[in-house]
């Protein structure tokens, strides 16, 4: 089943994202590799893809995992919870339809 991995960030948040994304995006190519990555990316923090020094509000990860704790291990293990980047992690059921 699919989940959502809803993150929302610290203030500030843009120096420890840089610090920590090669080890992040590490763990989301494993999942690519393992064709259970649906979509993956930040939500940045003004209208544009590019934000610059406005950085990032949070991300959204939506991949394939055998139960909810083994979505929440996941997320719990993140790059970017350990380096303190994300304030909240809510993770949940995701059921594509389109």
């Amino acid at each position: 089943m699919y989940y959502a991995i809803m993150s929302t960030d610290v203030s500030d948040s843009l120096s420890k994202r840089k610090s920590a994304r090669p080890a992040h995006l590490k763990r989301l190519n494993q999942l690519v590799e393992q064709k259970r990555l649906l979509a993956a990316g930040p939500h940045p923090a003004i209208d544009s893809e590019e934000p610059g020094d406005e950085g990032f509000s949070g991300s959204l990860v939506i991949a394939e995992f055998d139960s909810l704790e083994q979505a929440q291990a996941w997320a719990d293990a993140d790059p970017y919870v350990a380096a303190g980047v994300y304030e909240k992690v809510v993770v949940k059921p995701f059921k594509r339809v389109l």
